[in-house]
């Protein structure tokens, strides 16, 4: 019992730090907002989840996001609704996987994940996560949170035409982001989890 505790915590160590050296690696994607960059570290996570179930994946997403927080350059904010977009991504996906641990379950579990996370983000970001990083934009800044919230929707027109106010950021900026991160990281999880769930299993 001791010995196969030692293991999933070794084993969550090493997907956490791997996780989190990925989390680095961003990259813009073109028509979206420039606060908004694409990283693949979400499929350690649904790797890890995978493998060691839906507990192991918040600790590897927890895990993650607080190496980054020194280096946040959004008040911690960003790291806050990845964790939790994430999260929404990983556990039911993880969940679905783990009560019948077939090529079908995970293509279900996958596309649940995926809705539950573009829903979330959708949401989170409307209600709490932008409105928050418009407030410590405009702190920093030392301008109104009108301003603050006018000089971001400029920022994500010049990339974007389509969007001219909030709700269009988050229509034409946010919405659309998710998918294409869900797609991407749920196409690259399917077809490498086989490969390297012997050496998660072992």
């Amino acid at each position: 019992m001791q010995k196969s505790k030692a293991k999933f915590i070794a084993k969550v160590g090493v997907l956490s730090a791997l996780a989190s050296a990925i989390m680095f690696i961003e990259t813009p994607i073109p028509f979206m907002p420039p606060f908004l960059k694409l990283d693949l570290s979400e499929i350690i996570v649904l790797l890890g989840a995978f493998a060691l179930g839906p507990l192991a994946g918040v600790a590897i997403e927890l895990v993650k996001n607080l190496v980054h927080l020194p280096f946040t350059i959004t008040g911690g904010v960003g790291e806050f609704a990845n964790f939790v977009v994430g999260c929404a991504l990983v556990v039911p996906a993880a969940l679905v996987y783990k009560r019948n641990k077939t090529m079908k379950t995970a293509i279900k579990g996958l596309v649940i994940g995926s809705l539950s996370m573009v829903v979330l983000a959708l949401l989170i970001n409307y209600f709490v996560m932008i409105p928050l990083y418009v407030e410590i934009f405009a702190k920093q800044f030392n301008i109104t949170a009108e301003q603050s919230m006018q000089n971001i929707i400029q920022m994500s027109a010049e990339e974007n035409q389509g969007i001219m106010d909030f709700k269009t950021l988050i229509l034409f900026g946010v919405v659309p982001f998710n998918i294409i991160k869900v797609i991407i990281v749920s196409l690259l999880t399917f077809v490498s989890y086989k490969r390297v769930s012997p050496l998660l299993h072992r």
